[in-house]
């Protein structure tokens, strides 16, 4: 199984972005924490970070054919981007919704989620280990 994990704007910023919301820990370690998850599962995983909305459609639209599916944290486009989501369904891959906090505890914008009718599951407030049952989630249905 190959997956990929894509996060959107401002997650490149873990560790310095409010971290009573987002923890301490940061992109780098959170991207090693999935790795070493993945390699324990047998897991191929590639990940992508963009604060552009139009780079994270062009690696959605990338992953067809080469990747089993997706891990997502769109981050602030959850709640703006037809685009994404458009691209999830074009691709129709797997694809699991994440995020560090719990988005429908917070502002009323942030209950919405535009993507989530293109997800298999929406995993919120679990923090960086929302990652790790995103994978498992879809290492799941790939031995299902």
């Amino acid at each position: 199984m190959k997956l990929l994990v894509i996060n959107g704007p401002n997650l490149n910023l873990l560790g310095i972005r409010e971290p009573e919301l987002y923890g301490e820990k940061t992109y780098e370690q959170l991207l090693d924490m999935i790795a070493e998850h993945c390699e324990k599962l047998g897991i191929e995983v590639e990940f992508f970070q963009s604060n552009h909305e139009g780079d994270l459609v062009d690696a959605i639209q990338r992953a067809y054919g080469k990747f089993d599916g997706i891990v997502i944290n769109p981050a602030a486009y959850t709640h703006t981007s037809i685009a994404l989501l458009d691209a999830l369904k074009a691709v129709s891959l797997p694809a699991v919704e994440v995020h560090i906090t719990d988005i429908d505890g917070r502002e009323e914008f942030r209950k919405i989620s535009i993507l989530r009718p293109a997800c298999r599951k929406t995993i919120s407030g679990h923090g960086l280990r929302g990652y790790l049952e995103a994978v498992d989630f879809l290492a799941g249905l790939g031995n299902g």
